[in-house]
């Protein structure tokens, strides 16, 4: 699974503004230079980012407020849709759809995918680096 460029470049610019900080508000411009991007796709991402209630402002750019908790599998989720993996209904349609197994199991898999996503937020993306077993919620014992 790949995800799609308009959700590779959303994600890079809610990291871009959650490296800014609350107090480093910056213009589309500036994002679209430091994330590799035209004005035009940034315009569009920030818009739907906007509408995600990610991102705030016009001029000047910054993470709303629940911005930082926002979950990396929602932004995906909502980003990508919910469109399965397989194009199986796609023009032509796949002629084994009505015996095949496949499109359930791809389905299992990208619920996996989201679902590995869901527990980590744009602030954990941001923050010191943790270990996989934070990452999984278990508690940390400083070693002795």
């Amino acid at each position: 699974m790949r995800l799609t460029k308009f959700t590779d470049l959303a994600l890079r610019v809610v990291l871009r503004l959650a490296q800014a900080g609350e107090s480093g508000a910056l213009t589309p411009d500036a994002v679209a230079r430091s994330v590799g991007a035209t004005d035009t796709e940034i315009a569009d991402v920030v818009d739907r980012l906007r509408r995600l209630g990610v991102v705030r402002g016009r001029a000047e750019l910054t993470l709303s407020p629940s911005g930082p908790q926002a979950s990396l599998g929602m932004l995906v989720r909502e980003l990508e849709g919910s469109g399965d993996v397989a194009g199986c209904h796609d023009d032509p349609p796949c002629p084994l759809t009505g015996a095949c197994r496949l499109r359930g199991i791809l389905r299992t898999a990208q619920d996996a995918f989201y679902a590995s996503l869901d527990p980590i937020t744009v602030r954990d993306l941001t923050s010191p680096p943790r270990s996989r077993l934070q990452w999984l919620g278990a508690p940390v014992i400083a070693p002795r």
